[in-house]
């Protein structure tokens, strides 16, 4: 079971490194990094680490189809540029994989802070994920390439196109939500304020479920690096 890990990243200099270290001991079959036209060094950085750096229109859900389209594993794993998972996470896909019964899934959310705060957010995001079937892309979306292309990928939305991924990805078949975690930084909720970025990422999700235009519900979701 070949697994390709692919990777969006536009200006990631500060954090980038640091993850492709840790997702480079995974041995995967492939690491993709798909970079949106980086101003920094993100794409020197990425080019000691990666099987392929592909450069193209920024944008995450284009970012993230570019990097599949170029991939040869069997199964894609998504992650960002500020997640990581843990070798048992990586070889419980492959597990997973093996059984048809599944054709994709997520891990579990942690973002790595002690703050009780964020500890209380990633307990209610997981919540969210096993009861209501609405996971996030920073919880490590994995899928098998066929379905992926059968899904026709991630819609080239401006936002929220995990979620939609995710909703989509559900009719095709059984998901499954590890218990191994994905483990993200806590760096947008320290620099916007936890309670407000709680806030806003919840009142998007619920307006983009209520079929609020996308393009309007991104002003509100700046890129923090």
């Amino acid at each position: 079971m070949k697994v390709s890990i692919i990777v969006p990243t536009l200006n990631e200099e500060l954090i980038l490194e640091n993850t492709l270290t840790q997702m480079q001991r995974l041995s995967p079959h492939e690491l993709i990094i798909s970079d949106g036209g980086s101003s920094d060094d993100t794409r020197n950085i990425a080019g000691k680490f990666s099987h392929q750096v592909i450069t193209g229109c920024a944008g995450r859900a284009v970012q993230m189809n570019a990097g599949a389209d170029e991939a040869t594993g069997d199964v894609l794993l998504f992650l960002h540029a500020d997640s990581r998972i843990e070798p048992e996470g990586y070889r419980k896909i492959i597990e997973c994989m093996a059984n048809p019964q599944w054709v994709g899934g997520a891990f579990t959310l942690r973002i790595e802070s002690g703050r009780q705060s964020l500890k209380l957010i990633a307990l209610l995001a997981n919540i969210r994920a096993k009861y209501f079937g609405l996971a996030y892309g920073d919880q490590g979306f994995f899928v098998r390439k066929k379905i992926f292309r059968d899904l026709n990928g991630f819609s080239p939305l401006p936002i929220c196109e995990d979620l939609d991924f995710y909703r989509r990805l559900k009719k095709k078949g059984g998901v499954i939500l590890l218990k191994e975690e994905a483990h993200t930084s806590p760096r947008r909720w320290l620099r916007e304020g936890i309670f407000f970025t709680t806030a806003r990422n919840f009142l998007i999700a619920v307006l983009f479920g209520l079929g609020f235009p996308p393009r309007i519900l991104t002003k509100w979701y700046l890129a923090i690096r």
